[in-house]
């Protein structure tokens, strides 16, 4: 029972984990995104949160995808007057997205990914050993 925990706590990280790269993917693809009007407010970077849970089936904390928030910082602006977003001023506001932020965040969230797959493999191997080691 405790090699099918392992693996469920892993696959707990690997949920969490592949929605905080769905998110951070969001982001980087509306990283120049624009309102549709002018003046208005151009896309808000997402910034994902987890929460533990305690599996009572398992007998152990696993971690899940928590609320999405929108980041408070200020929005980039940039002077261009022809723009169909431009404010009364020439000023388009670009959203609140740091592409270099992103793409750390994702490398990251691919890290420990990465991460709870090796648990899942080298659970998995130790099965296969303990009934290779049983059929002996």
């Amino acid at each position: 029972m405790d090699f099918i925990r392992s693996i469920m706590i892993a696959a707990s990280g690997l949920r969490a984990q592949s929605g905080r790269m769905r998110v951070i993917s969001e982001n980087i693809a509306n990283a120049d995104s624009t309102s549709r009007q002018p003046g208005g407010d151009p896309y808000k970077r997402q910034i994902p949160t987890f929460r533990t849970t305690f599996d009572r089936e398992l007998g152990a904390k696993t971690i899940e995808l928590g609320r999405i928030l929108n980041d408070q910082a200020s929005f980039r602006t940039r002077y261009e007057p022809g723009h169909p977003a431009a404010d009364a001023d020439g000023y388009v506001k670009l959203p609140n997205v740091n592409t270099l932020v992103e793409v750390t965040d994702l490398q990251q969230a691919q890290r420990s990914y990465q991460a709870n797959l090796n648990v899942v493999s080298a659970t998995r191997a130790m099965i296969t050993k303990t009934i290779d080691i049983l059929k002996a």
